[in-house]
């Protein structure tokens, strides 16, 4: 199977092979105009309608059994507009395209999440985010956006057009209609340097303030059945460029990273009971680094050992409390996580159904290796975040609905009103969407 979802026999699966849809019909609109067509089709035959990226999220938000639109013929950048420093580019263009062309031109994106193989689209729809004291998620570099609405035609939005529909569309959960293009703002390519050490998790979170503080992005790993957090700091550099040499990138980013780690997430899931000690000598496989390249190459890696995932945010300011719950449930629960747990961080935007929508968040992401049994271990993380405030990230494994979310988001019903002005035959509707905005 490739990086990205695969369909056989007609039946469509995600990349964490969780979730399997048999639409109806499957198309790959070659313009706009053919997408809105399409649409209109769907109306007349009464079938719902959901486009689907790359495959990366774990929940089924993209799943139908009516018309799935591919949006892979959508793709490639429609103009750069450097007067105000934006870029346009059609929905269907991978991430991974968008940072090649973008460094090309010497510009670059503010920040990013930690992978980008999914398309832009897929990304914001579901709130793809990174890590950054000051720098939001990927919606919130959005300044336009264009997309399908139920009736077949074409809305354009920003913050002096239609902005009630900019507010909520960058995470418009596909709920709202199909993005067709989005403009994002860049910057001129500038320089990180990241700093990579290995540092006990009692001093992470006694320091997380000032950790959190002193640095432009940082994040860390929890290796859970030992006390050992693997960190990431990365920050401006004024240079000279210093990229990770082929050979130990590939020695610490392929063989120990995925290559290494796939045989033990093998091992483990074959012998439960040798995961803690698999653990302890993961956590100390990767030795400090530092090096200094462009933002993607810095910001991004891959991840070929395919898994299962739960993220949260909760308020920045309950992170100790939360990670402390969370590891004493594990030490206490005899279950055995083979993956590390990821904690980043992003300040307040003004997104409706963002998850740091309003405050200042902290990211928590509990992870399986795919083909384990993840849900005892998902469920109690879960009660441990909804305890704390939680919310759900879009595109990852979780339980709750639209009634937990009326809770969790001052503006939920913002963004149910607007979804019943635009899309009022649920045209986009799945039982995900059911799910967790009501029908």
């Amino acid at each position: 199977m490739s990086s990205t979802a695969s369909a056989r026999n007609g039946t469509w699966r995600n990349w964490g092979g969780n979730v399997a849809a048999r639409p109806a019909r499957e198309i790959a609109p070659a313009s706009v105009e053919e997408l809105s067509a399409a649409v209109r089709k769907a109306a007349e035959d009464g079938l719902t309608v959901k486009a689907v990226g790359s495959g990366h999220s774990f929940t089924s938000i993209a799943a139908t059994d009516g018309v799935l639109i591919r949006p892979q013929l959508l793709t490639g950048i429609r103009k750069i507009d450097r007067d105000a420093m934006t870029v346009t580019v059609e929905a269907g263009t991978p991430l991974k395209r968008l940072n090649i062309a973008l460094a090309r031109e010497g510009l670059s994106l503010t920040n990013m999440g930690d992978i980008m193989e999914q398309t832009v689209s897929g990304a914001v729809s579901t709130g793809t985010h990174g890590t950054g004291r000051e720098s939001a998620s990927i919606a919130a570099q959005i300044r336009g956006l264009e997309l399908v609405t139920a009736d077949g035609s074409v809305l354009v939005c920003s913050e002096k057009e239609n902005p009630d529909v900019f507010a909520a569309a960058r995470i418009g959960l596909g709920a709202l209609g199909i993005v067709t293009a989005i403009t994002f703002a860049v910057e001129p390519v500038f320089l990180l340097t990241a700093r990579e050490e290995p540092m006990p998790l009692e001093r992470v979170l006694a320091d997380f303030d000032e950790l959190w503080a002193e640095n432009e992005h940082f994040e860390f790993y929890w290796f859970p059945h030992t006390g050992s957090t693997n960190t990431k700091r990365n920050n401006r550099s004024a240079g000279p460029e210093k990229p990770v040499s082929p050979v130990a990138g590939w020695i610490e980013d392929e063989f120990l990273s995925n290559g290494v780690f796939q045989v033990a997430q093998w091992v483990g899931r074959a012998v439960p009971a040798t995961v803690p000690a698999i653990a302890r000598i993961s956590s100390t496989a990767l030795s400090a680094r530092s090096y200094t390249d462009i933002p993607y190459k810095v910001f991004t890696s891959p991840r070929r050992v395919h898994f299962v995932e739960m993220e949260y945010a909760v308020p920045r300011e309950a992170l100790t409390e939360t990670l402390r719950e969370l590891k004493a449930m594990v030490d206490r629960s005899g279950l055995r996580v083979s993956f590390p747990v990821e904690v980043r961080t992003a300040p307040a935007d003004d997104i409706t159904l963002s998850t740091a929508s309003g405050r200042d968040s902290a990211y928590v992401a509990v992870h399986m290796f795919r083909g384990t049994p993840y849900q005892a271990y998902f469920t109690a993380a879960e009660r441990i975040f909804t305890a704390h405030e939680g919310r759900p990230h879009w595109g990852k494994v979780h339980t709750r609905d639209a009634e937990y979310f009326s809770r969790a988001y001052p503006r939920f019903a913002e963004f149910t009103e607007l979804r019943d002005r635009l899309d009022p035959d649920r045209r986009f509707q799945n039982d995900y969407l059911r799910r967790v905005l009501g029908s």
